[in-house]
């Protein structure tokens, strides 16, 4: 059987407040609607459809490389008219309407709807809210079965009073919603063609609805603001921060992490507080992470020690490496065992080798350093001539000087010494010294300057 997964997006989003289609704002470091796709798309023999409007041309770049078929919505009349704009590319499987701005309903609900449209039954999914303020409420008749869908500007003041109301999720044979979907009328009082409204020709033909009810309500809570978006955005952080410590991670404050992407890790972590985790990042068993620190792409290896302040992005770190407080690693960064990197170090594509270090106030690109290499304050590896770059070889055992400059292509030998304040700009052979200073000159007859 398939499955036509409809994702309406076509939305400005007015109270946003925003140049960005609202489907497009993020939680967890992911847009809304990219939420809706990956869990749908896990649904067999799905075919996700995405209806675009309001910010097309950013949607469609956005979402750009998927197997997604996209239907775009001219006018924006309403959830009924959206859904119509994509029949054209439906099968005759099962339809499924979900909405780029509810981005946390599971994979698993998605799928009770579609084994209820399966039956030939349409599958609604429906929530109870203490304050229903402002969603259609769910009309039953005497044998609690589901017969209408009214919005709040057409309702009564016995049906405002309705708690169970509608999320705008459902699914259906695909049949069905073809033929009633032309049948659909404008006269209420928004003048729009509500989807809704086939809930009663359902109910009139004799379809059966059945109604399930998400896990928890934020499952279907809907962004229409940044106040709601920070809302779901602090209760998504507070379910990743439970798995985190469900799976033997320490959190100095729950609530006081973030995780925009995904994390693989090992066990006896310890985090603390302000770390902001984003896309693919493993962690393994006994790592010590600071406060403060934002690690992006990166792998950590068995008992590393992050300390405060320090970013990593697409950066490799070793077993029983330190690093920081306040380095950065930038992409391309290999740490192998028990290397070090100190207190206001960069590095760059640069791959350091057991138990070296670098450990201040130093830069570090387009390098190879070998094994036990310890680089004093201060050096900078000159990669760059304004044009090209060039890579820094160090062997070795080689000890660099403080505020040593090696003005790459350059190598270093194994052993070799490079004395503080050289600039270095030939070979250095193992076991050399290498000493590229001016001349200094003492003055005895020296007047210090006055004031006038």
């Amino acid at each position: 059987m398939s499955v036509d997964v409809v994702i309406l997006a076509a939305g400005q989003g007015s109270r946003m407040k925003s140049a960005l289609p609202k489907v497009l704002h993020r939680v967890g470091g992911k847009p809304m609607v990219q939420h809706v796709i990956d869990r749908a798309s896990q649904l067999d023999n799905a075919k996700l459809h995405v209806v675009i409007g309001h910010g097309a041309d950013q949607l469609r770049e956005a979402l750009a490389g998927q197997p997604l078929t996209f239907a775009l919505q001219q006018q924006q009349l309403g959830t009924g008219h959206a859904v119509a704009q994509a029949m054209p590319a439906v099968g005759e499987g099962v339809v499924l309407v979900l909405y780029g701005d509810v981005p946390l309903t599971e994979q698993q609900t998605m799928q009770q709807l579609v084994n209820i449209a399966a039956q030939g039954k349409l599958g609604l999914l429906t929530v109870e809210l203490a304050d229903p303020t402002g969603y259609g409420r769910i009309i039953r008749n005497e044998r609690q079965q589901v017969v209408a869908i009214i919005e709040q500007k057409d309702a009564s003041e016995a049906q405002r009073a309705v708690r169970e109301v509608n999320t705008g999720i459902l699914a259906l044979p695909a049949k069905a919603l073809a033929e009633w979907l032309p049948q659909l009328s404008a006269e209420n009082a928004q003048g729009e063609y509500y989807l809704t409204d086939i809930i009663a020709m359902a109910a009139g033909q004799g379809m059966p609805i059945e109604a399930i009810q998400p896990g928890c309500e934020q499952e279907v809570q809907g962004v229409n603001n940044r106040l709601q978006l920070a809302t779901l955005e602090r209760w998504y952080q507070q379910q990743q921060a439970e798995q985190l410590m469900l799976g033997g991670v320490t959190l100095a404050d729950p609530a006081r992490i973030d995780l925009r992407g995904e994390i693989e890790h090992g066990q006896d972590i310890c985090i603390d507080i302000n770390v902001v985790l984003e896309g693919r990042v493993k962690i393994g068993n006994n790592v010590l992470i600071e406060s403060n620190c934002v690690i992006r792409d990166s792998e950590i290896a068995d008992g590393a020690h992050i300390k405060a302040n320090s970013h990593l992005e697409q950066a490799q770190v070793g077993a029983g490496c330190e690093v920081g407080p306040y380095a950065r690693l930038r992409p391309g960064t290999e740490l192998a065992d028990k290397a070090k990197i100190g207190n206001f170090v960069e590095t760059k594509k640069a791959r350091i080798g057991p138990g070296s270090k670098v450990n201040h106030l130093s830069y570090v690109g387009d390098s190879l350093i070998g094994q036990g290499v310890n680089i004093g304050a201060g050096t900078i590896t000159c990669n760059y001539d304004g044009v090209n770059k060039f890579r820094t070889e160090i062997g070795d055992g080689a000890f660099i000087g403080s505020n040593s400059s090696l003005v790459a292509p350059v190598q270093i030998g194994a052993g070799a010494t490079v004395a503080a304040g050289s600039t270095v700009t030939k070979a250095v052979a193992d076991d050399e010294l290498a000493v590229a200073r001016g001349k200094q000159r003492n003055i005895s007859s020296w007047q210090k300057p006055r004031k006038a």
